[in-house]
């Protein structure tokens, strides 16, 4: 039986979905500081905040929990399938479609959201919670987001191409080698030494690594309100983009359900799948958004369908998980 949730744990929101909010609005009342050459010099802090994320990331990344699923491939298959190119075809015709309808940077951002790995942490722990197989959704986040430090910058580098913009590929490469490629890979040597600290005080990892999340963000819509690219844009911006992030997450989320039973996916499998095929990673994006778009004003439009879906998902996905779990009988 599982412990009773505290009033807090019941009622009161995610302090990470409330310091979104707070950051944005901070950097409304403030952003000189946080915009390009303001006193917090945001274009080595927010790298030098990379570096951490993904090294904490490197420090605790199980190989060894990883092999544990390594066998399920139709799983894998229908994970990273519909990560790496349901997403990105669907991204394809919300460009196609929505061309000339909202600001260029927005639908960007529609894209780079389709582009994104999947989340590592809340896809184990939703699929964990529906008592599903852990060993596969650790497996297909983990590879997720290691395949996203290559695929993701190539996705949006061809959409770019193909609007006549022309992306610094190789400079965007050399700062995914220096700022996340290197700190993951020495985050993993060192992982014998610092893995069961860190697992220890996962909790306080997290909420650096949250932490760190929220200056990225507070920086990223620093320079959109300096040089007043939200004035163009009303309220009518935002509820298109609720709308048409509502509607990519429940189309993907119905495509898998209907997947896995068409494939008659065991429940065990059926979770790991949904909770890591639907998700994309705030994480991840944000840290690279800063390295891919840096110095674009339009930053925070880029990244508003991401912030969006990131609370979406979760409100969508844990109570799914719950009844599943219970469904269980386990």
């Amino acid at each position: 039986m599982q412990p009773a949730r505290s009033f807090r744990d019941r009622f009161l929101p995610d302090w990470f979905l409330v310091g979104m909010v707070v950051a944005i609005f901070v950097a409304w009342l403030f952003p000189a500081p946080g915009a390009a050459g303001g006193v917090l010099q945001p274009e080595l802090l927010t790298k030098a905040g990379i570096a951490v994320i993904f090294f904490m990331n490197g420090v605790l990344l199980s190989f060894a929990a990883m092999r544990a699923g390594i066998f399920q491939w139709r799983a894998h298959m229908l994970i990273q399938g519909t990560t790496y190119l349901l997403f990105p075809l669907i991204g394809f015709a919300l460009l196609t479609f929505g061309q000339g309808m909202v600001a260029p940077a927005l639908m960007l951002g529609f894209f780079f959201l389709c582009a994104l790995p999947s989340t590592v942490s809340s896809s184990v722990a939703m699929t964990s919670m529906a008592k599903g197989n852990v060993p596969v959704a650790v497996f297909n986040a983990t590879l997720s987001s290691i395949i996203g430090i290559a695929l993701t910058p190539l996705w949006v580098g061809l959409v770019l191409q193909g609007g006549g913009v022309v992306i610094p590929m190789g400079s965007v490469i050399v700062d995914l080698l220096c700022w996340v490629v290197m700190p993951l890979v020495i985050g993993q040597l060192l992982r014998p030494w610092l893995g069961a600290f860190a697992q220890r005080h996962r909790k306080w990892v997290s909420r650096t690594d949250r932490s760190i999340i929220l200056l990225l963000v507070y920086t990223s819509f620093c320079d959109s309100f300096m040089q007043g690219i939200w004035v163009s844009h009303d309220r009518w911006t935002l509820a298109l983009t609720g709308i048409a992030t509502g509607a990519l997450f429940f189309t993907v989320l119905a495509a898998m359900l209907w997947l896995t039973r068409a494939l008659r996916l065991s429940p065990a499998l059926r979770s790991a799948v949904v909770f890591c095929g639907s998700k994309k990673s705030l994480a991840t994006g944000v840290p690279m958004a800063h390295l891919m778009f840096a110095g674009d004003a339009g930053m925070g439009l880029i990244l508003l369908p991401i912030m969006l879906y990131h609370p979406l998902q979760m409100l969508v996905c844990v109570p799914l998980a719950n009844r599943w779990g219970a469904r269980s009988g386990l």
